[in-house]
């Protein structure tokens, strides 16, 4: 294990855990045979959490207890979007609470929770759907990768 700590770039070996004030689980890898292997700014992890593995060493295991606005944000009404019934792809499940997967022009992909399916269209919630939650994010950093020099 390298002695270093955890720097934005840096491709790390991870078990973490994601659950509500109420403890109540929403992801957790620590019973997994194999730690996730990510890299720090790359996206895998929100930016927001992200931020709490800076400075972590290889071995050690935090729990932070986030506010919203510290892990996944405060809705937006601006986030709720009404889209016609021609613009959604017709292999998308359409019944309201379902979370769906909704491609941009760039190829990148947003998540939406379905809201409401009316005549004047299908109301969308594009806010993360932990927004607005307390959270516990535990985390252990099992192994920092360092690039090879060339």
């Amino acid at each position: 294990m390298s002695n270093d700590s955890v720097a934005f770039g840096d491709t790390i070996s991870l078990r973490y855990a994601i659950r509500l004030k109420n403890g109540d689980e929403i992801v957790s890898n620590f019973e997994e045979p194999d730690a996730d292997i990510i890299t720090v700014g790359d996206g895998t992890l929100v930016p927001s959490l992200e931020q709490w593995l800076i400075d972590i060493k290889p071995g050690e295991r935090h729990v932070f207890l986030l506010e919203p606005w510290q892990a996944f944000g405060i809705s937006s009404d601006e986030m709720v979007q009404t889209l016609k019934a021609q613009d959604i792809p017709v292999d998308i499940k359409l019944e309201p609470g379902e979370l769906v997967e909704f491609e941009l022009p760039n190829g990148q992909t947003l998540p939406g929770t379905i809201m409401d399916i009316g005549p004047e269209g299908i109301k969308v919630d594009f806010n993360h759907p932990l927004a607005d939650c307390p959270i516990e994010f535990e985390v252990e950093v099992m192994d920092i990768h360092k690039k090879e020099l060339q």
